[in-house]
């Protein structure tokens, strides 16, 4: 059955309507709840931001409003001078008409005069990319390729002469493993697309591959001297063995490739010294590409690397090349992303206790200093002084603006969202120990908890909302989940248990080969830590999470009755038939230490399936169609073990999307049925809530 306005199907016990054959639509128990997400989606969303390297401008990357024409995937870009703040900004853009492109992927030349960016203004609607002079010398921005393919990341060469880009030839549906997986037919996997390194002249718009053909790319930077590039690579298929990529050097004029670092764990953010000896990286357990976490290391580079890489062939480190050496070893924070501005000053981006925070660490000495701490989120751009900043901030209170000056002392720019009103009642982090360790977790509380004025005295519903990852950690932001269910009168919970980030490595790896164990009394003991504490109903209790929380859904619904609802998605019913059909199965080795093949014991005592016989809590289960990081099949296994059973649930799957949703409605309506699924089940409040955003 298939609602063709949505794109889904939904199976359930329904009775009459799905019986029938006809899918109602998503009518919100509280039709309030849809308006206050519609207006939530008028924030504006800043999607990057961008200093030039001499501090003189700001760029950001921003959302534009829904509205009639507008695709779901605009973008526009932004400028704005520094010494002249007051000024209204500048917008630039490849487009020829008045039509709304997705604009993005910014990089500043070293001059700071010239912008080079993605679009899709081009003919086909695929990303292209531009250079435009933001000093208007040089008329509207010039278009450098015409790629059939993807392209990605462009950074400037430290010349100015030419873009660095990542690229995939002729493959134009290779959306990564968050995007919906290509179907496939035919001999599967042949011959796997590879993502590969080139460099696009600004003078000619000629594109030079370099890196080599058999070598998936994932990151890059640029030496100070421009004579290399430090890449993160493994071998193809790239989506499946980004968790065994190692650190290279990439010969800019030849494509010669030298090994610098094989890592034990996986490996992000390669950034060089400024003078080129040293290269920086975050190495660490992490789960998924893109959500970088773990210490700071570094290794030193030699002048002339030996022991080039054939690709396909088992590299060793030369032996020229010490090893890497751990700058943050024991610190109870996670690095998630550097910056080298000075030879004795490295800076890193990290979550803390469930905070953002901007730390230094001495390359030499290993001295810590923390610059800036906050219950914020933020997103981060340093000029080449490596004091003057522009960020993104936002909290759960607050929504995203620009803010830019010297490292925690920023002054806002942008006022966007300044008529946005969203009514929540405290904000805590909350504290507890869990097998003698501490774990810390946010509570966010409704306006008609007790003690908000006006407020009713009686308790209220919560929903503990897992985060996925594992390798992940919540830090306060504008979240319209979280924000949507407190207006709609719950308490939200979003613990952050061992295997999270923000408490340091061993903390991050704690839940190797133990899913659904002590990560899993961490969530229990912090529910009683806020049932102890707060004004909150022990009778009406609900559970939600997606992918790696939604499997923490999943097996919660398997090991207790404390939740009376439960809302399950992207998750993880059978690992033992989810090894064997995920397309990023590398991913399970370091965290189960074995394949299935090899140790089939550790993965069937986390499948909830194993104990699916025990579930009382109605649960609904939702997925996208063409998930290639948790298969469909998972949520249908899961929902048919519960139909057959008696219990109450409904499975819902989204048309064409992959683990991240991209369809605005498709969003909207995962929202409002579990809004919906929690108000049926745990008796929710009707509150009146007022929000506000401004008519754009």
């Amino acid at each position: 059955m298939r609602a063709a306005s949505l794109g889904l199907v939904v199976v359930g016990l329904w009775g009459s309507a799905v019986a029938s054959g006809a899918v109602p639509a998503p009518t919100p128990a509280r039709p309030e709840a849809g308006a206050v997400y519609d207006t939530l989606q008028r924030t504006v969303r800043f999607r990057q931001v961008a200093l030039s390297p001499d501090g003189a401008r700001v760029a950001w990357v921003e959302s534009v409003p829904p509205g009639a024409g507008v695709p779901a995937e605009a973008m526009k870009l932004q400028v704005v001078e520094r010494a002249h703040p007051e000024r209204p900004p500048v917008r630039i853009t490849a487009s020829k008409d008045a039509a709304l492109c997705a604009e993005g992927s910014l990089a500043w030349s070293p001059d700071g005069q010239r912008l080079a960016f993605l679009s899709t203004a081009g003919e086909g609607r695929t990303r292209q990319l531009y250079v435009a002079d933001v000093t208007g010398a040089s008329g509207p921005p010039r278009r450098l390729t015409t790629l059939k393919g993807l392209l990605s990341a462009p950074k400037w060469s430290p010349d100015g002469k030419s873009v660095g880009v990542m690229v995939i030839e002729g493959s134009e549906d290779a959306q990564g493993p968050r995007g919906p997986a290509a179907r496939e037919t035919g001999v599967v996997q042949e011959s796997p697309p590879v993502k590969r390194f080139g460099v696009v002249s600004v003078e000619d718009a000629r594109l030079r591959l370099v890196s080599p053909a058999g070598l998936f790319i994932h990151e890059y930077a640029w030496s100070p001297d421009g004579a290399r590039v430090a890449v993160t690579a493994s071998p193809p298929p790239g989506d499946a063995n980004w968790w065994v990529a190692k650190v290279y050097a990439v010969e800019a004029a030849t494509g010669e490739t030298s090994l610098l670092h094989a890592p034990k764990w996986q490996v992000a953010e390669p950034t060089w010294s400024p003078d080129g000896r040293q290269l920086a990286f975050v190495e660490g357990l992490m789960s998924d590409e893109g959500n970088t976490g773990g210490d700071v290391w570094t290794v030193s580079v030699p002048e002339r690397l030996a022991a080039k890489v054939r690709p396909g062939a088992k590299a060793a480190l030369p032996a020229r090349v010490p090893p890497a050496r751990n700058l943050t070893e024991g610190l109870k924070a996670t690095a998630t992303e550097l910056f080298w501005p000075a030879p004795e000053r490295l800076l890193f981006a990290a979550q803390a206790q469930g905070e953002s925070a901007l730390v230094t660490v001495s390359p030499q000495a290993k001295d810590i200093t923390v610059l800036w701490k906050g219950a914020e989120h933020l997103k981060v751009s340093l000029a080449r002084d490596g004091v003057t900043s522009a960020v993104v901030r936002d909290s759960f209170t607050q929504p995203p603006e620009v803010w830019m000056g010297p490292v925690g002392a920023w002054t806002q720019l942008t006022r966007l969202n300044t008529d946005v009103r969203v009514p929540v009642g405290d904000v805590r982090s909350v504290t507890w120990t869990s097998d003698g360790q501490q774990v810390q977790g946010w509570l966010v509380l409704p306006v008609s908890a007790p003690g908000v004025k006006g407020a009713k005295d009686a308790k209220v519903p919560m929903v503990t909302v897992v985060h996925g990852g594992p390798a992940a950690g919540i830090t306060p932001g504008f979240n319209a989940q979280t924000l949507v269910m407190a207006a709609r009168g719950y308490a939200v919970f979003m613990p952050n248990p061992r295997g999270s980030y923000g408490q340091g490595e061993a903390f991050v790896q704690a839940n190797r080969r133990d899913f659904g164990q002590g990560d899993f009394r961490d969530v229990l003991t912090g529910v009683d830590a806020v049932l102890a504490s707060a004004p909150v109903d022990p009778a009406r209790q609900g559970i939600t999470g997606w992918s790696y929380g939604g499997f923490m859904t999943m097996w919660a619904v398997t090991q207790t009755q404390r939740f009376q609802a439960a809302v399950a998605g992207a998750g993880i019913a059978n690992w033992q038939s989810y090894y064997g059909t995920n397309h990023i199965d590398t991913w399970m080795l370091p965290y189960f230490g074995a394949s299935i093949y090899d140790d089939p014991e550790v993965y069937t005592r986390a499948s909830p399936i194993n104990a699916v016989k025990q579930v009382r809590t109605p649960t609904l289960v939702l997925h996208g169609e063409r998930d290639m990081e948790v298969p469909a099949s998972q949520g249908y296994e899961f929902y048919k073990a519960l139909k057959a059973l008696g219990v109450k649930t409904q499975l819902v799957i989204y048309a064409d999307e992959g683990h991240g949703f991209r369809k605005p409605e498709h969003n909207k309506d995962r929202f409002l049925r579990t809004l919906d699924w929690f108000d049926t089940h745990l008796k929710a409040p009707v509150p009146a809530p007022k929000i506000r955003a401004p008519a754009r």
